[in-house]
């Protein structure tokens, strides 16, 4: 099988979506999988080599230690894909070590979630893939690193907040050396809170590699929310967001697994934020055709980002695709990879005209607004 076809895995708060072109056309399939203090861009740029090696995988010694076990045992038996999908992303982040230097990743991965990728990366690189699985994620953190930087570095003043919405087991606060003047608040459920605490505690109470472990960012404050939930943004504020400070809000890998309502009511209350101080918003969009890869949990999509946020009060809106050239990072030369070969195509286009797939899109959007700025007709 893995010789005649390619693969790319989209990594997501719940799972894997994996595209594979065969001599039959394209097939897509969901795959759940059973179950890091880092340099901001500027600091990596010089560092992407162009032909990785993968080492063979080792553990850290804390990923055995009782209470790590423990707390990942916890993971696999309780919680549900949207959960401990927090920890797949983190796994490839781990893995993918050569481009995103995250020593906690593997920590807040665990062992599963590891061996699981390891093994798919193997098999890829042995059958010579086009995309090595996780390469997906691997584009999508190192955009939101560089538009994150690039961001703090647009405002007069350093100081700003920093909102991770759906946080789960990012590291950025601790890895994300431009955060230094930002305040940085993490909003995510009750239990993958308490569940990262106990897990970063544990990196400090040992003598290994994370026993420096300290924050990048200015303060972090962890917020118990459900962004569902109308009252998110009240709790947030409670917590000591200041809505008048410029503020940049990061959405990765969150708002498709929202219903319509609930994902338009986030953007809409970001967006309002847009009249009181300079405000900047970086998320991933899917496509109406990528919900169809599993509708019982894509939701929300947008086939056109770069028209709705103006509409809801954005004045400045850049889309990008996985291959453009700020979305790239030396990751997407074949010209026949599946984002390459959509990149070609009509954004229109809910199928592709060859063979009648369907063209799944994934965006990456970047906007901003602030109260001298005029929404563009």
């Amino acid at each position: 099988m893995w010789n005649l076809w390619q693969s790319w895995t989209t990594f997501s708060p719940s799972f894997s979506t994996v595209a594979r072109q065969g001599k039959e056309g394209w097939r897509y399939d969901i795959e759940i999988f059973s179950p890091a203090l880092v340099l901001c861009m500027s600091d990596q740029e010089n560092a992407l080599p162009t032909d990785p090696t993968w080492p063979e995988l080792k553990l850290p010694e804390l990923l055995y230690t009782d209470t790590v076990k423990e707390v990942h045992a916890t993971i696999e038996n309780e919680w549900d894909p949207l959960l401990s999908s927090a920890c797949q992303t983190a796994a490839g982040r781990a893995l993918w070590k050569h481009l995103i230097h995250d020593p906690l990743a593997d920590l807040l991965a665990g062992e599963s979630y590891l061996t699981s990728l390891y093994e798919k990366i193997k098999k890829d690189r042995v059958n010579n893939a086009r995309e090595v699985s996780g390469v997906i994620l691997a584009v999508r953190t190192l955009w939101f690193d560089s538009k994150l930087e690039a961001a703090l570095n647009s405002f007069t003043s350093r100081e700003a907040q920093v909102v991770i919405l759906g946080a789960g087991m990012d590291a950025r606060a601790y890895r994300l050396s431009c955060l230094k003047d930002s305040d940085v608040f993490e909003v995510d459920f009750l239990k993958v809170l308490q569940v990262k605490t106990t897990l970063l505690q544990a990196a400090m109470e040992t003598t290994n590699e994370h026993q420096h472990l300290k924050l990048k960012s200015k303060s972090l404050t962890r917020v118990a929310a459900d962004i569902r939930d109308i009252d998110w943004h009240e709790k947030l504020q409670i917590s000591g967001f200041v809505p008048e400070k410029n503020t940049i809000w990061v959405l990765e890998g969150i708002l498709y697994y929202l219903s319509q309502p609930q994902a338009m009511q986030v953007l809409k209350t970001i967006a309002e934020k847009c009249a009181l101080t300079s405000t900047v918003l970086l998320a991933d969009f899917m496509n109406k055709s990528s919900t169809t890869l599993s509708s019982s949990i894509f939701h929300f999509y947008s086939d056109w980002p770069d028209h709705l946020l103006p509409s809801l009060g954005f004045s400045h809106v850049k889309l990008s695709q996985i291959g453009d050239p700020d979305a790239h990072f030396g990751l997407m030369h074949d010209p026949q990879n599946l984002f390459n070969r959509l990149r070609s195509l009509p954004r229109s286009l809910q199928n592709h005209p060859d063979d009648g797939t369907p063209c799944c899109r994934l965006y990456l959007v970047q906007a901003s607004g602030s109260p001298n700025q005029t929404i563009l007709p």
